[in-house]
């Protein structure tokens, strides 16, 4: 095990939804060498499900955004190590729990916020007029992830327990392309990535054990007149797909995680382990092809479904966290694998759901069930050092 780089570790401190919360770089790294909690605001036990930076606008890489029960809350990581909180919504409806939330764009350049959960109606918010900007209803039951294009951030994925993946352009609220019917999925839709550099492919996954690439070069026509739609949302010729380009098998179990690594995919099950594969797909035959695992990212005790891992945005690490509350970090460019640290705190006990990795990849956040966020930061050996130093 190692450091994330020989100068730097990581420090520690907990947020929590909905609150406002402060705390400096110096009362974070003596955090760190108490290993107790300086500040903490508990505001209820509503599990967190989702928590995202924003990594399409440079403009706003320090802001994130958390979900659960029927809130969705924005806040700002500042540079001094502490937390502002920015917005909060909290849904109209009290049954509703959000699983989900992205980060997307608005054609003139709004920050927007999409989220998704159990109603399976997709809230829309316009992040700089507070407002929802759109609805997006269509899917027939729960919305498990939403996923934002990286060069189109208009456009925006969302996976669901109907058994479809969903296309929507999030400016004019049309639902674009649905993905299902006979080749697609044969249960609930767990887990959507798009490819990083080919703007038609992305990949799914589900509790019917497959992952899926998918195509939408065919049907780009459909996403170009999106953006310029001028009649009712519902009356858009929305295009079903019910054919992938590739479909395997190789985990044995759900599948309620996968992201694009290059070419390559990673993808977790609930075997408490994280694979990397190659699809290789298979000329003149669609849907068909093979998969080679290449390298095993073990996760002691992450044996339940929904727990998600995130990536930096340069794929030099990929962190995860699992039901005893610690998060495991590894570095992607390592091969074999190499596991750069375990975080972990006497506080943090709970089911890590979901983590975030700021675009560096010298913050990750991480979203537990008890309703807690926590942030860990890479600081310098030199700067922990010094604080230990004043403490002693």
């Amino acid at each position: 095990m190692m450091s994330i780089s020989d100068d730097k570790l990581f420090k520690s401190f907990p947020t929590t939804n909905c609150s406002n919360h402060l705390l400096t770089m110096n009362q974070a790294v003596i955090l760190l060498s108490t290993n107790r909690a300086l500040d903490r605001i508990q505001e209820g036990k509503i599990p967190l499900y989702s928590v995202a930076f924003n990594s399409i606008d440079a403009r706003f890489f320090n802001c994130f955004v958390s979900a659960g029960g029927n809130g969705i809350n924005l806040y700002n990581c500042l540079e001094d190590g502490g937390i502002s909180s920015l917005h909060s919504y909290t849904d109209e409806d009290k049954e509703e729990s959000f699983y989900t939330v992205s980060w997307a764009c608005g054609v003139e350049g709004n920050p927007f916020v999409a989220a998704g959960g159990v109603k399976g109606i997709i809230r829309v918010l316009n992040v700089n007029d507070k407002i929802i900007h759109k609805t997006l209803v269509g899917h027939g039951d729960s919305v498990n992830e939403i996923k934002t294009h990286h060069m189109k951030p208009q456009l925006v994925l969302s996976t669901s327990k109907d058994e479809s993946v969903r296309l929507w352009n999030v400016e004019t609220g049309i639902c674009i392309l649905i993905f299902a019917g006979t080749a697609g999925h044969r249960y609930e839709v767990v887990s959507v990535d798009f490819h990083p550099h080919d703007e038609h492919r992305f990949v799914s996954c589900g509790m019917d054990t497959t992952i899926k690439i998918w195509s939408m070069k065919e049907f780009w026509t459909y996403v170009d007149k999106s953006f310029t739609w001028k009649d009712d949302p519902s009356k858009f010729p929305t295009k079903f797909v019910q054919f992938p380009v590739f479909t395997t098998s190789v985990h044995t179990n759900y599948v309620d995680c996968n992201r694009w690594f290059g070419d390559f995919i990673l993808s977790k099950s609930v075997e408490n382990e994280i694979l990397l594969w190659e699809p290789q797909l298979i000329d003149n035959s669609p849907g068909e092809g093979t998969s080679d695992v290449l390298l095993r990212y073990p996760i002691p005790n992450c044996n339940l479904w929904f727990i998600k891992f995130s990536c930096d945005l340069s794929l030099n690490y990929l962190s995860i966290g699992n039901q005893k509350g610690k998060i495991y970090v590894w570095d992607l460019k390592s091969c074999p694998p190499v596991l750069v640290t375990v975080l972990s705190h006497s506080l943090s006990k709970s089911v890590i759901r979901q983590t975030a990795m700021s675009t560096n990849g010298n913050t990750i956040l991480a979203a537990s069930e008890d309703g807690t966020i926590w942030r860990w930061d890479a600081v310098t050996k030199v700067a922990s050092e010094s604080s230990q130093e004043l403490m002693d």
